[in-house]
């Protein structure tokens, strides 16, 4: 039977360069989005994916959106907790509360929802067990500037990731992270026309396809269960990161 696992932010970027692997090593995916239309377009055009639209913030729509994936196949192998979203660099003063309640309302609560989400019914089902895979950043080891909302998610995602982990261990649920840092997508694509430094430059920084990205989540949900990838860190070699400040 095919394994299978739940991907959220699914529709677009490094989420749908993860979606498209998977799919293309036998998994059948579950595609998570906000936006119904991208959702459906993607699943469409894969018979092994379903389609699950909805807010990662919104509890009643995460459960939904589990409970018709676990309907569909019988139980759920993997989710990776990819959605999240960044803040537009600015110091902390220049900061809005809306802006900082965003970031964490999607990256952090968003990714605590739905890691609970799968937590349950990974505990409930039969064979119990399960991996989640949660999206950090390298920023979860040090800052860009004026990232104040999306470092602090991100650090939050490192301790939600081993309380997982620990949690985790009598239901054979395993949890892991991936770090990553300058994957080239639409996001990204600012890296390539030049982004501020530390110490007040604006300078190109290398990049990396994002498909090294997949195929290193690919690998980590792949491995049996009685061995995890605790934390992989996966970027473009030359970029600011070792040494950043």
């Amino acid at each position: 039977m095919a394994r299978t696992i739940i991907i959220t932010g699914a529709a677009r970027g490094i989420g749908k360069a993860c979606a498209e692997a998977f799919l293309a090593a036998g998994w059948r995916v579950g595609i998570v989005g906000r936006t119904a239309e991208t959702v459906a377009a993607l699943a469409d055009a894969h018979e092994a994916a379903l389609a699950l639209p909805c807010d990662v913030a919104d509890e009643a729509q995460v459960d939904a959106a589990f409970d018709r994936a676990l309907a569909e196949w019988g139980r759920i192998d993997a989710l990776f907790n990819n959605a999240g979203v960044s803040a537009l660099g600015a110091t902390i003063d220049e900061v809005s509360v809306e802006d900082w309640r965003r970031c964490i309302d999607i990256n952090v609560t968003g990714s605590f929802i739905c890691a609970r989400a799968a937590f349950a019914r990974m505990r409930a089902q039969d064979p119990q067990g399960g991996r989640i895979i949660n999206n950090g950043s390298i920023s979860a080891h040090v800052p860009r500037w004026g990232s104040a909302p999306y470092t602090a998610s991100k650090h939050a995602i490192t301790g939600l990731t081993r309380s997982i982990s620990l949690d985790g261990r009598p239901y054979n649920i395993a949890c892991g992270q991936i770090d990553i840092g300058n994957a080239l997508t639409d996001m990204a694509a600012k890296m390539t026309k030049g982004v501020p430094q530390a110490d007040g430059r604006i300078a190109v920084e290398p990049v990396m396809d994002v498909a090294h990205v997949a195929s290193s989540v690919l690998h980590m949900a792949s491995l049996p269960l009685e061995a995890n990838v605790q934390f992989m860190t996966v970027m473009a070699t030359n970029m600011p990161f070792i040494g950043r400040g």
